[in-house]
């Protein structure tokens, strides 16, 4: 028979687990114990780069951040949303595993719904409910690595989805559910 206390104590340790975020348990959690995080971009359609060191001291650099999202923003329609900042710092284990010194081209950033309703004409595969449009996914091209390299490292960090496409040339990155295409 399980006493009260046994199961008060079970409750309380799986509600306690349930609440450490997913990426706590994956690869990409010891490379942000570091003290300073910063990323080299690079927005293939604006020319626009940035070297933003978002993260430093244990926070988040809001001056900073507000210049990601500019550079991340939708190009087409000039719409700019609040990039997350998982991504970022998935990109930036990205950039610490494959030791990279070169920016990431972003191909694609935020994403108005204006935009992703007339890529989804344009172009196959593109999701209706894109996490593009909500700030939690990018669209990359690494210098110096092929798109085969970055996706198997980009998979061996468990951060989120990581979509593969070689033929236009880039690999794509989100922070929702884990999985590949």
């Amino acid at each position: 028979m399980v006493s009260r206390r046994g199961l008060l104590t079970g409750g309380i340790v799986t509600i306690a687990t349930s609440l450490i975020p997913r990426k706590a348990f994956s690869a990409v959690k010891d490379v942000l114990l570091e003290t300073e995080r910063s990323l080299f971009l690079y927005n293939v359609y604006t020319g626009e780069k940035l070297k933003a060191d978002y993260w430093s001291n244990g926070q988040y650099i809001s001056d900073v951040l507000t210049e990601v999202n500019h550079l991340f923003r939708d190009h087409l329609t000039e719409a700019i949303e609040t990039i997350d900042t998982n991504l970022l710092d998935l990109l930036y284990s990205l950039k610490e595993k494959l030791k990279i010194n070169e920016p990431f081209n972003i191909v694609s950033g935020y994403r108005s719904p204006q935009t992703n309703a007339k890529l989804r004409k344009w172009r196959r595969g593109v999701a209706k409910n894109s996490l593009h449009m909500y700030g939690k996914a990018v669209d990359i091209r690494v210098p110096g690595y092929s798109t085969k390299a970055v996706r198997l490292a980009a998979i061996e960090l468990q951060g989120g989805g990581v979509g593969y496409y070689p033929r236009s040339g880039f690999v794509h990155l989100d922070v929702g559910e884990i999985r590949y295409w």
